[in-house]
């Protein structure tokens, strides 16, 4: 990321609300997302995560709060950023009786591309999402993987400076997997802003800057792996236990209570995103419909 990416805002998001009836699905809301960035959204069913995406992707409008989305209010300035935005859907929005490339080819048209940009773009998006080979055959001859990749690439056809992925890998193969773990991280390479949601925790952690968790609606933490790892809701297990901010201090602690004739054991835990996750949302079952 560049010096004047670091400093440009892409999402400004501040007291955000949306309610639907007496539900409140987002409450309160302050959201920031700087260029080059790649936000993991996390969070149990129900949540709010949905609902703050379709709000930031032009798809749904806010009920309070103050949106800024590229410079732009989603609302106001819908058709604008909806050529400067990509939305990857958790549901498949393909037409499967066209080919990969005629399925390109029609996003593209949507987006204002013609001519020689139209033609590159969707060779290039064949080529990012391994379809090059396939480029003529219906999409509903496709595995599951293979749609969900073209599915990305209807997103990305049109160049968008920031991207949302809802779910980009649910009920796909490993090989398919991690070929869209590379699509993301080769956006990430040239600078695409982009909103990662997911339910998977070990993608969130390998392909994400920085981490929010939202539960029924409320923002419960941000930050890095390690700032949500030193979140003092993040229980230790065992004993009695000290936060050190490096391994060295550790051991300087320990030959400190060691003089004292007191035993402890220096244990350098990894980050758990997992138990992070729980920690703060609970253990409980979540089987309301998501939001």
């Amino acid at each position: 990321m560049t010096a004047s990416q670091a400093r440009e805002l892409v999402i400004e998001v501040r007291g955000l609300e949306r309610r639907f009836g007496e539900r409140r699905a987002v409450s309160a809301l302050d959201l920031e997302l700087r260029a080059g960035e790649c936000l993991g959204l996390l969070g149990p069913n129900g949540a709010g995560k949905s609902t703050t995406v379709r709000i930031l992707a032009t798809l749904l409008g806010a009920s309070s709060g103050s949106v800024r989305v590229l410079g732009l209010d989603p609302l106001r300035d819908a058709e604008r950023l909806r050529a400067r935005i990509g939305v990857v859907p958790q549901e498949l929005a393909l037409y499967e009786h066209l080919s990969a490339r005629e399925n390109l080819e029609f996003f593209a048209v949507l987006q204002g591309l013609s001519g020689t940009m139209l033609a590159d773009a969707v060779q290039q998006g064949l080529a990012l999402a391994g379809l090059a080979e396939r480029a003529r055959d219906r999409v509903k001859t496709f595995s599951g993987g293979m749609k969900r990749r073209l599915n990305i690439a209807l997103a990305l056809v049109h160049g968008p400076e920031l991207v949302f992925l809802d779910e980009p890998t649910v009920g796909i193969d490993p090989q398919s997997r991690e070929r869209v773990y590379e699509m993301v991280e080769s956006l990430h390479a040239r600078g695409v802003t982009m909103v990662y949601t997911s339910h998977q925790l070990g993608e969130v952690e390998r392909l994400c800057d920085r981490i929010m968790i939202l539960d029924r609606g409320v923002k419960v933490a941000e930050g890095t792996l390690e700032e949500l790892w030193r979140n003092p809701r993040v229980e230790r297990r065992g004993g009695a236990s000290l936060r050190f901010a490096s391994a060295s201090e550790g051991e300087h602690a320990r030959a400190l209570l060691g003089a004292q004739g007191l035993a402890c054991e220096v244990v350098d835990e990894k980050p758990d995103l997992e138990r992070i996750f729980l920690d703060l949302t609970g253990r409980a079952l979540r089987d309301e419909e998501s939001a």
